[in-house]
């Protein structure tokens, strides 16, 4: 396992090399509320062959094989602005660190959001978001409270632990925050709004933690803005329509470089 020490927080990391020679900006992956490096398995290295790219995939903090969060259910609870935490301080820090210019930033669910927020503020090639969250939604809350369900008394915890060194850490502290009270204020839709980079936002129609006014919303005022809503497609469009969704990636990527 590659690791980067950014801020003293050992964060586990995979460099993703494209087609020889690539010159265009590297893709930076950013996975979901339950993702790993481990749980894109190998479909980065697939965008990376079609678009011609190099990439870095990475686990944040308590995901993963990077280090774990100590007290995840007391001191270590994530507050409900971790996503701006991690937009704003942790993943230029780690852009820093690996000495990546003006990346590609291509994110899911939660990875999306935090994509979507560092676009705002930080210059960025491209931003490609798959089920995002600009605001919480009803439906949202209750699909988290059955993956708790599903955690506590279901299969789900045994499926999570072959991706995450330290899985109650990983479950914990996205649930926890999720179901928090503070959390249904979560709305980042001002900040899409200043985003001036190319965004291209893919849902799928039966997303169970979302519906398409996540990604109708995000409306950038000046940047340029592409939607692709995909039918028979739920919360992980790279895996649901895998094909049809790596291609249209690199169809956008190579419209904007």
């Amino acid at each position: 396992m590659q690791s980067v020490l950014v801020d003293g927080v050992r964060l586990e990391i995979q460099r993703v090399t494209g087609p020889a020679g690539a010159q265009r900006a590297p893709i930076v992956f950013l996975h979901e509320g339950l993702g790993s490096v481990a749980m894109w398995r190998d479909w980065p290295t697939r965008v990376c062959e079609v678009t011609g790219r190099d990439g870095i995939v990475y686990s944040r903090r308590g995901y993963g094989g990077s280090d774990a969060i100590p007290d995840v259910r007391g001191s270590g609870r994530l507050a409900p602005d971790y996503m701006h935490r991690e937009a704003f301080d942790v993943l230029p820090a780690l852009l820093r660190a690996l000495d990546l210019h003006m990346p590609v930033l291509l994110g899911h669910s939660d990875g999306g959001s935090i994509a979507l927020l560092h676009a705002s503020r930080h210059p960025v090639s491209a931003c490609v978001v798959m089920a995002p969250h600009v605001i919480v939604e009803d439906v949202s809350v209750r699909s988290i409270e059955q993956a708790r369900e599903a955690y506590e008394s279901g299969g789900l915890r045994a499926r999570l632990a072959r991706y995450h060194a330290n899985v109650d850490t990983a479950f914990w502290q996205w649930n926890d925050v999720w179901l928090s009270d503070g959390f249904r204020a979560f709305d980042i839709r001002d900040e899409c709004r200043r985003i001036t980079a190319p965004v291209l936002a893919i849902q799928g129609i039966d997303d169970p933690y979302g519906t398409l006014r996540q990604v109708r919303e995000i409306a950038p005022t000046a940047g340029r803005f592409e939607l692709e809503t995909l039918p028979a497609c739920g919360h992980s469009p790279h895996r649901d329509q895998q094909e049809a969704v790596t291609n249209r990636i690199a169809a956008f990527l190579d419209s904007v470089a």
